[in-house]
């Protein structure tokens, strides 16, 4: 193993473990945890994730021979183990290819599905929604799990390295462990009261009865075995116990005895998660100042909604219009296309989605002439016509949001011959449903807390209503952008539905504004989603930018750190950038092959 992961391995700390009983225990000596770089040049392939120990696994693909899909799975497979409460064996994702042998870009629709027995009504209770908090904690909210076979089928259709050697560094980073930063405590302490209901999430996540310490060593070695098995057998290992196990979990999850918990029984069966399929489809594809945009196309809503913003903002031009009109616009944008989003976007198997009538020039003229320059549209405002008619006139009114998890991970890789990945996997909420599965070491999505829990009055949601094997709408973007048909760039992030605005902002950052990478990922962040407030992190109250938006009509309120990016640039010298972020969700790394000097 490589040595810069700094991950403790005395034989001291394993007895201990292993004597206790417990998945965290003191460091025999505290290195501190691991060295952060968000920001690394150089030749030969990259990685950048939330953590450097999934960089760490990636690189180590990447050096023995992978390909950027291998090292993507691989360092997909070790943030399952150092961020189980973003992502991890029991959830999904989207994976976005760029294959540089073909010059083509690939995707791959890992999202959860609902069990055959779910109906539209699941959420229902004498009518009526079920608590939010209800639907979150609970097995009712628990979809199949998409992330296995993601990666079984990514490394097998494109990857150069066996699955079993893929997740070698994951396996052992679950058995050896890793060190508790303070943003694992945090996210722990802030899951402790519901995690304590389930005594399996409680024995592994909450050592001793508290969140483990920073400086501490967390191991999984029901993880490792978990993963040891699904790279012997692939998935199926989900045509066997561990599926079967899944299933049993989210049927009936086991509380402690007292508990005044409401936690409903789920609806997933064996054959629910047995019966899973990956869904390789054909990418949103949009064009901005000369750039193709790629990313994920329903049933995510990310590649269309970011794709119809940036058409829209390609109609005006940022010289003309200066850095506050650029603002303005992408605000703008912002808020018509998630008008657009929340009224048409759902799974492309149960519903009709207008895809290409929302990525095309011609619809974002119609929808740009709403925009005025020198006052903001009151929100929300109504979708467009996508059915051919004018997208300047509204057509129905606005559909909500929905509820979406702020809790995701991302991460970029490339390698030496020139692949992209950009792959977004998720659990939903920060630490999914709570439920974890018994002697399997992984927690358990609520992804289906995503789907509308009912048509609203006006009419809205009914594309995105649960149905026997329907994938609830999502908002993951991961994106790859060429430049002359090679990659330019790649990026992607976590945030529920704030995650299209900062993949958003961040392209629009460095192509109309500007900025240089890294200054775009340390940029403060704004999300405007169809609502009379834009959300805004606090480094951008307060600034000039403040000021001169809020005079064009805008309101802004203060909202927690938005996102934690991770992206790639592909310089014209043959260099390639890797950057995470700097400061938000701690602070994430980035690494390069051959790092120049």
């Amino acid at each position: 193993m490589n040595v810069d992961r700094r991950i403790i391995r005395t034989g001291a700390v394993v007895g201990a473990a292993l004597l206790l009983g417990t998945a965290a225990v003191p460091a025999a000596a505290d290195p501190g945890p691991p060295d952060r770089d968000p920001v690394a040049v150089g030749r030969g392939g990259a990685v950048a994730t939330a953590d450097p120990d999934a960089t760490a696994a990636g690189l180590e693909i990447l050096r023995s021979g992978g390909n950027a899909v291998d090292a993507a799975v691989a360092a997909a497979a070790a943030l399952g183990v150092t961020e189980p409460y973003s992502a991890g064996f029991g959830g999904g994702g989207y994976f976005v290819y760029y294959d540089a042998a073909e010059g083509r870009v690939h995707t791959l629709d890992g999202r959860e599905t609902a069990p055959a027995a779910m109906g539209e009504d699941a959420f229902l209770e004498d009518g009526e929604p079920i608590p939010f908090a209800e639907a979150v904690t609970s097995g009712l909210s628990v979809g199949a799990p998409g992330t296995p076979a993601t990666w079984e089928h990514a490394v097998r259709e494109w990857g150069r390295t066996p699955l079993r050697r893929v997740m070698r560094p994951a396996i052992e980073l679950a058995e050896d462990g890793f060190t508790v930063d303070a943003t694992f405590q945090q996210q722990t302490a802030q899951n402790a009261d519901r995690f304590a209901d389930f005594p399996a999430t409680a024995e592994l996540f909450l050592p001793g009865g508290a969140p483990p310490e920073p400086g501490t060593v967390f191991r999984n070695p029901d993880l490792a075995d978990t993963y040891r098995a699904f790279a012997a057998k692939g998935t199926r290992v989900l045509d066997g116990a561990i599926g079967a196990d899944i299933a049993a979990t989210a049927a009936d999850p086991e509380t402690v005895p007292g508990t005044d918990r409401v936690v409903r029984p789920g609806l997933l069966t064996a054959a629910d998660v047995a019966g899973y399929e990956v869904a390789e489809r054909a990418p949103a594809h949009s064009e901005f100042r000369g750039l193709d945009v790629y990313g994920m196309a329903p049933s995510s809503s990310g590649g269309t909604t970011v794709g119809e913003a940036l058409n829209i903002i390609e109609t005006f031009d940022p010289d003309e219009i200066g850095d506050t009109g650029v603002r303005h616009a992408t605000l703008e944008a912002a808020k018509l296309a998630f008008a657009d989003r929340n009224a048409y976007v759902g799974d492309p198997d149960h519903v009709d989605v207008p895809t290409e009538t929302l990525l095309s020039d011609a619809y974002a003229e119609q929808r740009a002439c709403a925009v005025d320059l020198g006052a903001a549209l009151p929100a929300p405002v109504p979708p467009g016509d996508a059915a051919g008619g004018d997208g300047c006139a509204a057509a129905g009114e606005p559909a909500p949001e929905g509820n979406e998890g702020m809790s995701t991970a991302h991460l970029v890789t490339a390698d030496r011959w020139g692949n992209v990945v950009s792959y977004t996997l998720s659990i939903e909420q920060t630490g999914g449903s709570g439920i974890t599965v018994p002697g399997r070491g992984f927690i358990l999505n609520n992804e289906l807390t995503d789907f509308d829990f009912r048509v609203s009055d006006t009419g809205a949601g009914a594309n995105n209503l649960p149905a026997p094997g329907k994938r609830p709408r999502s908002s993951m973007a991961p994106t790859i952008v060429l430049r002359h048909g090679e990659p330019y760039l790649a990026l992607g992030t976590p945030g529920g539905a704030t995650i299209i605005t900062t993949v958003l902002q961040l392209i629009v950052d460095r192509v109309d504004r500007g900025l240089t990478l890294p200054a775009a990922m340390a940029e403060p962040r704004v999300s405007q989603r169809n609502a009379a407030q834009t959300g805004a992190e606090a480094a951008f109250l307060g600034s000039p930018a403040e000021a001169e938006l809020t005079a064009l009509g805008h309101e802004f309120t203060e909202v927690p750190e938005i996102g934690a990016a991770a992206a790639l640039e592909f310089r014209r010298d043959g260099r390639i950038q890797a950057v995470a972020e700097p400061e938000r969700r701690g602070g994430g790394h980035a690494a390069v092959l051959r790092p120049s000097r």
